[in-house]
């Protein structure tokens, strides 16, 4: 291999974190060439073995081959999510059917799969650990999955297939960024912004000053429909033009439309289930899920849509009547919701949630909340690596000890948003931490929270706290997942398990001895006032109606969509009006109350890995909720809690079936009633 590849050489820093500072566009498509001809021949030794399968001679060095693919993966997709220049744009739409082409050599190889197949078939002879035969279970399931069974025609019509697919899935996501960027508003006027705080004035004009428009303010887009500005901005046409913005994106006619691009992805995966035996997408997704069934998915998320979308009518009706008592009464639209929502919040709540960031000083809640509670719960360290640097210069580096010293892995966050970073916040791993491997983990949370002019402090949100707390419940996942074959690494889980942890961790944000540490007026250093905190707790059920409504809507046209079969799509499938009567159909066609995601800026279905597969956030909160009510019924924030937590459920990563780790850890299956009440929709 070259010495002139960084990516091609075992990285000299800690835990392997790759060196970027080295690392050069021009580095990555020659590393993965080398890499997929490396993980091929690899598995090609496996299969040209003469002597019968065996879990040594087959399942270990299967999970050995790969690693050097797995790490320049890991590497380059970190920054094409996170740093997607030009350059790294470009590297990814050329990879794309590439590593399609790659994963389907793999997972389709007739003779890999016989000798898997021949090991499934003798389990019950054969001497092996729990996480051993989990192991044989899931490749022979996965493969099977894939497509492994399948004739060679049938094959090479299905690697056709995934190629065209990732090539498109590539596309949708590069448009969506291209548009979100274009589409970011753009004010003259700084009155036309009242309502902002000062440092979310100071983030308008520096994002304004990065585009070149000194003396304007730029407002950037989110990925989901509802910006976080629409609930103070004083201004309706300022509101509209934001929300205008946002619902438009991937719909304008331009370069950038996905109209078509999500029409022939929906067509292609119709077609790719028919072909492994399936009626559907989402029925091909869920048969490897927890749900087991899209009949599964559809019953709950009509049972909660019912009430969800109930009560969204009379939270709509409360607006109304708050509007209809001022002095320029107008008809409710749906920029008006999340401003009029804070006038019912202080009216029934005397509580002004856009007036809280002084308290939430981003490094603070990091430091002070967010470490806090999981130095508390779990006894782990972090230390700031200032000598190690990341991808970009905004990433901060953490190495994470455990309470008797011993190294856990490094933990990355990449706090601000960025013209060449996709929406949302996410987590992901660089390095997964494997006992055959002898690695240890390496995860990064990225967040797009906007970045404040140099000097000034981030605040952050209420929104932004969650999120925080939540993405850095992934990270524990990654980091504590303690495994022996990294096929069960880190968040390796079914998809509607996953959020489950992070969900689970939003439930120290208001803890009292975590929400006193970390919730501190910037200037004062005045704890978060005691009232303020009892009227966060008693308006937590409040405005869910339409939270409830607008994910559950999102949801339902994921499910919509991929429940269609190859003869109902067609090229000229009006999007708009399949969303409508999509959302007609369950209920949650308000008008006031948009969906969460529109389909032509749907990242999470048509760019990202939850295809049919959006339900999965209300699906896990069933257990979220659950295990909320068990850590409170057990005194809350203790070691003990912290320790059973992670030695039953996270420290298991992937390497058992999930809900029986989740029954390991409960002592029964979850219930549905603590997500009802949560939400209230009990009754």
């Amino acid at each position: 291999m070259p010495n002139d590849n960084p990516l091609l050489a075992p990285s000299s820093l800690p835990y392997g974190l790759p060196d970027y500072a080295a690392i050069l566009p021009e580095h990555y498509l020659p590393a993965f060439e080398q890499a997929f001809a490396a993980h091929t021949a690899e598995v090609s030794a496996i299969t040209r073995v003469r002597s019968m399968p065996t879990f040594e001679n087959t399942l270990v060095p299967l999970e050995e081959s790969g690693r050097l693919l797995g790490d320049v993966a890991r590497t380059f997709y970190t920054v094409s999510s996170a740093d997607a220049t030009d350059d790294i744009q470009q590297i990814e739409e050329q990879l794309a059917p590439l590593m399609s082409a790659h994963q389907d050599s793999i997972q389709l190889d007739s003779a890999l799969y016989w000798r898997i197949k021949t090991i499934y078939d003798q389990l019950d002879q054969l001497d092996l650990t729990p996480e051993q035969r989990y192991l044989v279970e899931r490749h022979h399931t996965e493969m099977s999955h894939a497509g492994a069974g399948l004739d060679d025609e049938a094959k090479k019509h299905l690697i056709e297939l995934n190629q065209r697919v990732s090539t498109l899935t590539t596309q949708f996501e590069k448009n969506l960024l291209a548009d979100t960027n274009d589409l970011a508003v753009v004010f003259d006027d700084a009155t036309e912004l009242d309502g902002l705080s000062e440092g979310e004035l100071s983030a308008a004009a520096q994002a304004a000053s990065d585009r070149g428009l000194d003396g304007k303010w730029v407002v950037t887009l989110t990925l989901f429909t509802g910006h976080p500005y629409l609930s103070s901005l004083t201004d309706r046409e300022s509101r509209a033009r934001l929300l205008t913005a946002s619902r438009s994106r991937g719909s304008r006619g331009n370069e950038h439309d996905n109209r078509a691009t999500l029409l022939e992805i929906v067509r292609l995966r119709a077609e790719r289930a028919a072909l492994l035996g399936y009626d559907s997408h989402a029925a091909y997704i869920t048969s490897d899920e927890t749900a087991g069934s899209p009949a599964a998915v559809h019953d709950l998320l009509r049972q909660l849509a019912v009430p969800a979308a109930r009560n969204a009518r009379r939270e709509q009706e409360k607006l109304q009547a708050i509007i209809d008592a001022g002095g320029d009464p107008f008809p409710l639209e749906a920029h008006d919701w999340a401003f009029c929502t804070e006038k019912v919040r202080a009216a029934e709540y005397d509580l002004d949630r856009s007036a809280l960031r002084p308290w939430f000083e981003a490094e603070r809640v990091l430091q002070d909340g967010v470490f806090r509670a999981a130095s508390d719960l779990y006894g782990i360290t972090f230390t700031e690596r200032g000598d190690l640097g990341g991808y970009h210069p905004d990433t901060r580096v953490f190495e994470v000890h455990n309470a008797d010293g011993s190294a856990l892995g490094l933990y990355i966050l990449d706090l601000y948003t960025r013209d060449t970073k996709r929406g949302g916040a996410w987590m992901n791993s660089i390095v997964l931490q494997s006992r055959l491997r002898g690695t240890q983990p390496i995860v990064v949370n990225n967040l797009n929270v906007p970045k404040p002019a140099a000097g000034r402090p981030t605040l952050l949100s209420l929104d932004e706290v969650t999120t925080l707390f939540h993405e850095f419940g992934h990270a524990l996942h990654g980091l504590f997942a303690t495994v022996t074959y990294p096929h069960f690494a880190g968040t390796n889980v079914y998809r509607d398990f996953v959020e489950f942890p992070s969900q689970v961790n939003e439930m120290w944000i208001y803890w009292p001895e975590i929400l006193a540490s970390y919730a501190r007026h910037i200037d004062t250093d005045e704890p978060l006032p005691t009232e303020i905190v009892e009227k966060l707790h008693a308006s937590e059920a409040f405005n869910q109606g339409f939270a409830t409504s607008e994910y559950l809507a999102a949801a339902w046209l994921d499910q919509a969509w991929h429940s269609l079969s190859v003869d109902e799509v067609s090229a000229d499938l009006d999007v708009a009006a399949f969303e409508a009567a999509a959302l007609a159909d369950i209920g949650l066609d308000n008008p006031v109350v948009p969906t969460r995601y529109s389909s032509t800026y749907f990242a999470h279905v048509f760019s990202g890995g939850y295809s049919a597969g959006y339900y999965s956030y209300i699906w896990s909160e069933v257990l979220d909720a659950d295990t909320v009510e068990w850590f409170r019924e057990n005194g809350g924030l203790r070691r003990e809690n912290g320790d059973r937590f992670r030695g039953r459920l996270l420290g298991v990563g992937g390497s058992k079936d999930p809900l029986e780790a989740y029954r390991d850890f409960r002592g029964r299956d979850a219930e549905i009633q603590p997500l009802l009440e949560r939400r209230g929709l009990a009754g």
